[in-house]
């Protein structure tokens, strides 16, 4: 299991957009097949979401939006499930919040000043 821990934090301090799709899904193959038999409430719901995730990173074009998304909710359920793991809770928190931040990553819109200095709405006097 520890070097399913190391790979998976690897892949995310290395910045996951410098892994491949094809990799990614070869990780979440390894996850679901430890978690397979783990019978931890909120192990299903995880499985759910690899599964998911591991269907977007297999397409030629993942849905970035997506793949996002179950990120930050396999973050959240890892989270929620390490007080509950017999060993390893330290590292599944390290996970579950690495992977919330990473789900979160979305790049901001750049400031549109024409209409931040022009807004439509009225502001209120106070």
């Amino acid at each position: 299991m520890a070097i399913k821990f190391a790979g998976t934090m690897n892949a995310i301090n290395r910045g996951l957009d410098a892994t491949k799709p094809t990799k990614g899904a070869d990780m979440v193959e390894d996850w679901e097949a430890a978690l397979a038999d783990t019978e931890v409430s909120g192990a299903k719901g995880i499985l759910r979401d690899l599964g998911s995730l591991r269907k977007q990173l297999e397409k030629d074009t993942p849905d970035a939006d997506r793949v996002h998304a179950l990120l930050h909710r396999l973050g959240t359920a890892t989270t929620k499930i390490a007080d509950k793991a017999d060993k390893s809770q330290d590292k599944l928190k390290a996970l579950g919040e690495a992977l919330t931040e990473a789900g979160e990553d979305a790049p901001d819109e750049e400031e549109d000043v024409a209409a931040a200095t022009a807004p439509k709405r009225a502001r209120k006097k106070a």
